[in-house]
């Protein structure tokens, strides 16, 4: 029992001393990420919003939750919300090619196929990992899709 927690010790040390080796041949640790707002019109609010719709942390993208809030059917409405996403990391010197999550929030679950069709390729060739759900008691403002991302610069 001893002489295996000896070899787990000695197995880390080793490790730890590798990684030490590393950071002290690249001459400096890795700076610590911060979190980072970005605002709309790129000032912030007077007042506290309810929630940020971008969010930056290290090399991270968050982007909130966004809606379509006019006339069409989902087709419009997928297109809609996926060049708003699109203008936003553009925004941020990122790209719908760099998302590596997204989340779908569909009004009704019949609408799946055709929303689909429009969202299939937005993304590039290797499109990101994807969760998709029917939103119950519907999306706030009337959207028929909602869809969330996190992206890297």
């Amino acid at each position: 029992m001893a002489g295996t927690n000896r070899r787990k010790f000695l197995t880390r040390g080793a490790a730890g001393a590798a990684a030490a080796t590393v950071v002290a041949a690249s001459g400096k640790a890795q700076e610590k990420p911060e979190k980072r707002v970005i605002y709309r019109n790129g000032q912030k609010p007077k007042e506290t919003p309810l929630f940020n719709s971008t969010v930056a942390y290290g090399n991270l993208i968050f982007i909130s939750g966004v809606g379509y809030h006019s006339e069409g059917d989902i087709k419009v409405h997928t297109k809609g919300v996926l060049d708003s996403i699109k203008k936003q990391l553009e925004s941020v010197g990122s790209s719908m090619e760099k998302v590596l999550k997204c989340n779908v929030y569909l009004n009704d679950l019949k609408d799946y196929a055709a929303m689909n069709e429009v969202f299939r390729g937005s993304f590039g060739p290797e499109p990101p990992v994807r969760t998709t759900i029917a939103a119950a008691g519907g999306i706030p403002g009337n959207s028929l899709v909602e869809i969330d991302v996190i992206a890297c610069l």
